[in-house]
């Protein structure tokens, strides 16, 4: 008999809320509804419907003759059953869908926040620099300034002879 691989341990959380903490039963259903919609099981199914059919109407065996009601019953049983946990995991399904919606909107709030607060940053730094550039180009000028008036004294003394 084929084991199952071990079931991955998840880390985000919509995943461990689904998956790792969900009900035995919550996961028999996902389990079933996986091999229900799988080429496998059509396959198989496939088969045994056509070994059923010919090995009554060949007469190999004859418990079901045409038109095959105990092959009706099985397909309406079947489909009893299969019909609530495709239902159950198609509700799990939005109810993970809508997890990780919530999820990812909590996400992108954080994100926003903490863009705003770096914009915010951004912008005090911009501010701060532009006072720098304010205060530098003001010593620029003062410094200019003495120099031309050093320059003129210098000038206006004349040569010492």
């Amino acid at each position: 008999m084929r084991s199952h691989p071990p079931r991955p341990a998840f880390r985000h959380p919509v995943n461990v809320a689904m998956d790792t903490n969900a009900p035995l039963g919550a996961r028999i259903a996902d389990r079933v509804t996986g091999f229900l919609g799988s080429w496998r099981f059509l396959v198989i199914q496939s088969i045994l419907v056509l070994l059923w059919i010919a090995g009554n109407v060949v007469l190999l065996f004859h418990f079901d003759p045409y038109p095959f009601i105990l092959l009706n019953l099985a397909f309406s049983t079947q489909a009893a059953y299969a019909a609530p946990l495709i239902l159950l995991a198609g509700n799990r399904a939005s109810q993970r869908d809508r997890l990780t919606l919530e999820h990812a909107a909590s996400q992108s709030d954080l994100e926003e926040t903490q863009n705003e607060q770096l914009l915010t940053g951004n912008r005090q730094i911009l501010e701060r620099v532009v006072h720098l550039e304010e205060k530098i180009l003001a010593l620029e000028a003062s410094i200019v300034a003495a120099i031309e008036r050093i320059e003129r004294a210098d000038a206006g003394s004349g040569p010492a002879a």
